[in-house]
C-alpha cells in the first residue's frame, strides 16, 4: 500500500505543485532513458557487436598501427577456416575492421622495423582498437624482434592477391536442404556479396554471419548449387554443382582473380590457398565461370 502524500503547505499554490510533479516525473523519465542508453551501448560492446561504422581495409589506404602477436595454434580463428594458413601467416582485427567478418580471407602487407610480410586475415581481436592489430607469431617475427612485444607498424590491403587455386565453399554443420550455410574460402579481396541457387531455382542472396558463413533461410533444396560470389571491386564469379557435404571443403576452378594483380608487394610472397590439402572426399572440382573484371575502386567504399 502507497503511503499518503503530504499535504500541501497551505502558502504554496496548487497548480506550482502540479508543475513540480511532472518535473520530477520527467527528470525520473530522462534518467530511465538514459540509464538503458548506458546498458544497452554495454551490452553491444560485451556482446561484440559490429560498430556501425565498420568495414575492411580495401583499396590503396595505408594505415598505422601497433602490433602484437598470438598463436591460434590448430584453430581457424573467428572467420571459421578449417584451420590457418599453411605458412601460419595470419592476423587478427579490430571489431571495426573485422566488420562482422567482412575482412574474413582477404590479405593485408604489414611493414615494420625488419621489413614487410603479407598476412590473411583469419581471426578478430577482442582488445585491439582501431589503431591495433595482431599477427601471428611467426608474421611479427618478420617485421619485429619479438623481446619488442609491441612494434609501430603500417598496412593495407593487397589488391588482388594472386592466389593458388580458385574459389573453396564449405557447406556448414547442420546445413540442409531447409537451411542453406556456406563459407567461401580462397577469394582474396573482401566480400561483397554471395547469391546461391538451388535446382529449379533462381539465386537468391545470402545474409553474412559473424562467423563467416553466408545463410539462406529456408533453404535452397537438396542441392547440388550454383553460388555466385562478388567482391568488394565488382569482380563476380560462378561455381556450380556444389553439393550438400557438412564441414568438407570443395574446390572450384571459378575465380576472382584478374590476369595480372592489381596491388602487390614486391617483398612478400605470393600468399597461399586457405584450405589445407583436399582428402579423396574433398576432391571436388566444381565448374565456372568469371562474369565479369572491374577496376580496383571498392563500390559502395565507406565514408567513416
Amino acid at each position: 500500500m502507497t503511503a499518503p502524500e503530504s499535504a500541501p503547505n497551505n502558502d504554496t499554490p496548487v497548480g506550482t505543485l502540479r508543475s513540480r510533479r511532472r518535473v520530477r516525473h520527467w527528470l525520473a523519465g530522462a534518467g530511465v532513458t538514459a540509464l538503458a542508453a548506458v546498458l544497452g551501448i554495454t551490452l553491444a560492446v560485451r556482446g561484440g557487436a559490429t560498430p556501425a561504422c565498420a568495414a575492411p581495409p580495401t583499396g590503396n589506404t595505408v594505415h598505422k598501427a601497433k602490433a602484437s602477436f598470438y598463436d591460434a595454434g590448430r584453430s581457424g580463428g573467428n572467420c571459421s577456416f578449417p584451420g590457418p594458413p599453411a605458412d601460419r601467416l595470419y592476423v587478427a582485427l579490430g571489431s571495426s575492421a573485422y566488420s562482422g567478418s567482412a575482412a574474413c580471407g582477404s590479405y593485408l602487407d604489414v611493414t615494420g622495423p625488419k621489413g614487410t610480410v603479407r598476412v590473411m586475415v583469419m581471426d578478430q581481436c577482442g582488445g585491439c582498437g582501431s589503431g591495433k592489430i595482431d599477427l601471428s607469431d611467426e608474421a611479427y617475427a618478420k617485421v619485429a624482434d619479438r623481446a619488442q612485444g609491441i612494434a609501430q607498424v603500417t598496412y593495407r590491403a593487397v589488391v588482388n592477391p594472386p592466389l593458388d587455386g580458385g574459389l573453396t565453399f564449405r557447406m556448414k554443420g547442420g546445413a540442409s536442404r531447409y537451411w542453406f550455410a556456406v563459407q567461401v574460402g580462397n577469394h582474396g579481396n573482401p566480400l561483397r556479396s554471395v547469391e546461391a541457387q538451388g535446382p529449379g531455382g533462381g539465386f537468391r542472396k545470402a545474409a553474412r554471419q559473424s562467423d563467416n558463413y553466408w545463410t539462406v533461410e529456408g533453404g535452397l533444396g537438396p542441392g547440388p548449387y550454383s553460388i555466385r560470389v562478388t567482391d568488394v571491386y565488382g569482380r563476380q564469379a560462378t561455381a556450380t554443382t556444389i553439393r550438400l557435404v557438412a564441414k568438407q571443403v570443395q574446390r572450384s576452378t571459378a575465380s576472382l582473380a584478374s590476369p595480372t594483380p592489381l596491388s602487390s608487394s614486391p617483398s612478400a610472397p605470393p600468399s597461399p590457398s586457405i584450405a589445407p590439402s583436399p582428402t579423396p572426399s574433398e576432391s571436388v572440382a566444381p565448374t565456372a565461370t568469371i562474369e565479369a573484371l572491374v577496376g580496383a575502386a571498392p563500390l559502395n567504399a565507406s565514408r567513416c
